[in-house]
């Protein structure tokens, strides 16, 4: 009969932590959209050049590491969330501050603007998890 331990190389089981990381993979997934695939659909359509409404960045491939590490435990997970989260929140909280500044309500600030409120939520949610409950990510040392 199979062992139904779980062995040391995989992630503690907790839904949240399984909830934040598929979380992750959804913001990405959104980003490409938002970011990437929208943007060059609609300058195809209408004859503009393809990269004219990009606004580029690699992002969603660090939301995605975060993401698996989230799920796998490596030991640097806690450190990886940690200091993503607030790279993330100061960038965004910097970039809203400048953007409602003097917003432009086109539909690719709006866009632009919609997708940092759902990633400053998820960036916040998983610093607040590190702070209040760091035992749900693995340390060099467990």
């Amino acid at each position: 009969m199979r062992d139904m331990t779980r062995s040391r190389s995989q992630a503690p089981d907790s839904g949240w932590i399984i909830f934040l990381s598929h979380l992750l993979f959804v913001l990405a997934a959104w980003s490409v959209f938002i970011k990437y695939v929208f943007p060059v659909t609609f300058a195809l359509f209408t004859d503009e050049a393809w990269n004219t409404h990009i606004f580029w960045d690699l992002w969603p491939v660090a939301h995605v590491w975060l993401g698996w590490a989230l799920l796998t435990q490596p030991g640097y997970t806690r450190w990886l969330a940690a200091s993503m989260s607030v790279i993330e929140i100061v960038i965004i909280l910097t970039l809203f501050t400048l953007f409602l500044a003097e917003p432009e309500w086109s539909i690719w600030r709006t866009n632009w603007f919609v997708n940092k409120v759902f990633v400053l939520s998820a960036f916040a949610l998983i610093l607040a998890t590190v702070v209040v409950r760091p035992e749900l990510f693995r340390t060099r040392s467990s």
